[in-house]
């Protein structure tokens, strides 16, 4: 069957006019049959309440080793940095963490507005 049909029959099927029995007859003779190998419906019942997703242990398990090791890796990078400001800085105000204390109040607004 053609695209066409197909959906010109799926639009009547909406229709309160037209009889169920009416399309099956018109899909049968385009050669569409409605016939299931054996077994059909218990391998769809089987599939739906077959739980989704199984993860097992060694899964978990290594998900969790590779997490901290990035949270680690992280946490060495912060104090890295950290150390750093206080070192170059001195101190751990507000303006050394956004490395403003270098700066006058005047010549961070000339930078903002570009004049």
């Amino acid at each position: 069957m053609k695209p066409e049909e197909i959906k010109d029959l799926i639009m009547k099927s909406l229709s309160s006019e037209s009889s169920p029995d009416d399309l099956r007859d018109k899909l049968e003779d385009a050669g569409v049959s409605y016939t299931f190998s054996d077994g059909f419906n218990d391998k769809v019942l089987d599939r739906l309440f077959k739980p989704a997703v199984v993860i097992n242990l060694d899964t978990e398990r290594s998900w969790n080793r590779a997490f901290y090791k990035i949270a680690l890796s992280g946490a060495a990078a912060i104090v890295i940095l950290l150390i750093s400001i206080y070192v170059s800085e001195g101190t751990f105000s507000l303006d050394s963490l956004l490395g403003l204390s270098s700066g006058s109040d005047e010549s961070i607004v000339s930078l903002l507005t570009g004049m």
